[in-house]
């Protein structure tokens, strides 16, 4: 988790600690969700226009926000079964793995890119979102106690989301390695959220993956490809 601490002493009153933390709360979502925008807007690229890939982020955005709140709402309780975090790691890394075994097999066209049809995009952006989301709701609820405070950071956050999507998907077809680097980023946070459930004690601090995923986002950025070279 994120040490922020040193933030909340900056005022020993709880009502201006409020105010810090909410802005505090949707830069640490924007910081952790930029993986999980890369892959939304993966999913969204395989439909066969722009207008279906803009429809497929609101809505499946929209199911998201749902799913994220019930999550929030219902976290006490959920948090306490470690195969909800179990069944999300193997979703993400699922996702990663499917993706560069595509890749393997030297198809043109990845399983993600076969989805041709908004009602499959749709709860595949969903349940993508909400299993991001088990790793950055522990890590709000982590750093605040106020319910209120938490809902009005995710929902800042997934609206910040829709918009990064939406430019994950033009610079997927801008940068040769971004889409390698955003599955590598996926299957980090699947390993994390698999560690988390099996040892505790060797979790990686926020710290650390933001530093990875920085990293891996620096290297999808390298490389234009050839059409977009200036």
């Amino acid at each position: 988790m994120l040490d922020l601490d040193p933030i909340l002493d900056i005022s020993p009153n709880w009502g201006v600690d409020t105010l810090l933390l909410l802005p505090v709360l949707v830069a640490l979502e924007a910081v952790l969700s930029a993986d999980n925008a890369i892959a939304l807007a993966a999913i969204a690229r395989g439909l066969p226009s722009p207008e279906l890939q803009r429809q497929a982020l609101n809505f499946g955005l929209v199911v998201a926000f749902v799913l994220r709140i019930t999550l929030i709402i219902m976290a006490t309780w959920v948090l306490q079964f470690w195969q909800f975090e179990l069944a999300g790691a193997a979703y993400l890394i699922g996702l990663a793995v499917q993706y560069f075994l595509g890749r393997n097999d030297g198809e043109e066209v990845t399983e993600h890119r076969r989805i041709n049809y908004l009602w499959q995009a749709i709860p595949v952006i969903a349940f993508t979102d909400l299993a991001f989301s088990l790793d950055s709701v522990t890590t709000a609820i982590a750093v605040a106690d106020e319910t209120w405070v938490i809902l009005t950071g995710a929902t800042i956050g997934i609206i910040t989301l829709r918009f990064m999507a939406g430019l994950f998907i033009r610079w997927l077809q801008e940068y040769d390695h971004l889409e390698d680097a955003g599955y590598l980023a996926v299957a980090l946070v699947g390993l994390r959220l698999l560690v988390r459930v099996v040892a505790p004690a060797w979790v990686p601090s926020d710290w650390l993956m933001i530093g990875l995923i920085a990293l891996l986002f620096t290297w999808g950025f390298s490389k234009r490809t050839p059409a977009n070279q200036a």
